[in-house]
């Protein structure tokens, strides 16, 4: 009969040799591939100025409330929104009152600021929020709409900015999934660099 210590050799062995190999050498080995094939992904999609100072990311959205600039999608991560440190969906169901009561609102400030007819059709990603409540896109719809508020502040022709919503319009993801949509701190900086 086998001593307990001896029996408790070869499993001790075997939990150090994987604590190394899936807690230090895999990761290593993922973080580094990562870093090498897909290096602007890995480290966040950052996006920068021409000084060199980074603007934000490709990934989370930001909140824009100047009429020059397209407005994101609504934002319930955090207190005030936009929050990549808390990132949450609202986790309100469709019979929620207070889901109603914000999409009511969301609505009219859409509809007030992009001045539109009180019964006029809107995106849902306008009033809605995403899983995350930080996705950075909204549809070609949604932007189309706001061409014309942006269009005025800047003091630009409307069919300049629609050209600008063209450009930086994404396809669907590998041609099959999701909808066309465009990223809005993109487009919010190709608007800035028309001055």
């Amino acid at each position: 009969m086998r001593s307990f210590a001896t029996s408790l050799k070869p499993s001790a062995v075997i939990m150090i040799l994987m604590t190394v190999l899936l807690g230090i050498v895999y990761p290593l080995f993922m973080w580094g591939v990562g870093q090498f094939i897909f290096h602007r992904e890995a480290n966040g999609a950052l996006v920068f100025n021409q000084d060199g100072k980074i603007n934000g990311s490709d990934w989370i959205a930001q909140n824009f409330t100047k009429p020059a600039y397209f407005h994101p999608r609504p934002s319930s991560a955090g207190p005030q929104g936009y929050d990549a440190a808390n990132s949450s969906g609202s986790n309100l169901g469709p019979t929620s009152q207070k889901l109603v009561d914000a999409l009511k609102q969301r609505a009219a400030s859409y509809r007030a600021e992009n001045r539109l007819a009180p019964n006029t059709m809107i995106p849902a990603d306008a009033v809605t929020t995403s899983g995350s409540g930080l996705d950075p896109h909204i549809s070609v719809e949604n932007a189309l709409i706001q061409a014309p508020r942006v269009a005025k502040a800047r003091k630009m022709a409307e069919q300049d900015v629609r050209d600008l919503i063209d450009a930086h319009t994404e396809g669907r993801t590998w041609w099959i999934y999701g909808e066309p949509r465009v990223n809005v701190l993109k487009l919010n900086l190709a608007l800035d660099k028309r001055k």
